[in-house]
């Protein structure tokens, strides 16, 4: 992979062919380890329902999907999730940010998380959070993109393997 990485948003009807590339990376990702909500094994037939889901979730305007692509292939992706309650319309939860292993270390994580931001003020989504497990590749990554630490739940998760692990609670108010 040489190439720049394009970031664009995939609307619905999600092609298949994305869904398949994107249950790729959520299957490496999981593979690799991160505590992303899936136990091993989990298969690229699991990451195809769980992204039909989320194609669900685009078509029904609750989630905007983010795909970054090298050499026109996705390689990560991250999602905003809009269906929050009544008295929160101004609020947004980040999920699911993931880089293939095999593209890391090439801004990706950071162009995703810059563009995501812009996606939330389109909407009208000034105030975004997230959790993720201290001291990994994300948690570096939001420290590096401003955003704030409101602490850490012990035992929150389990790794892939059945590790408990803690998760550090962020948010970002950005700029209206």
């Amino acid at each position: 992979m040489s190439g720049s990485v394009e970031i664009s948003v995939l609307d619905a009807p999600v092609p298949d062919a994305a869904l398949e590339q994107l249950a790729s990376v959520l299957v490496d990702c999981v593979e690799g380890g991160a505590s992303v909500s899936f136990m091993a094994p989990f298969s690229q037939a699991d990451g195809r329902t769980y992204f039909r889901k989320v194609a669900d979730a685009v078509a029904s305007g609750d989630a905007v999907l983010l795909a970054a692509k090298l050499d026109g292939r996705i390689v990560g992706t991250v999602q905003l999730g809009l269906d929050t309650p009544p008295n929160q319309p101004h609020r947004a939860d980040l999920k699911k940010m993931l880089v293939h292993r095999s593209a890391r270390g090439r801004g990706i994580g950071a162009a995703l998380m810059a563009q995501i931001e812009v996606e939330a003020i389109r909407r009208g989504r000034w105030l975004l959070v997230l959790d993720t497990v201290p001291g990994e590749n994300g948690y570096r990554l939001y420290k590096r993109a401003g955003w704030t630490e409101s602490g850490i739940i012990p035992n929150y998760a389990l790794f892939p393997d059945g590790r408990l692990c803690d998760t550090a609670v962020f948010w970002k108010r950005l700029d209206k």
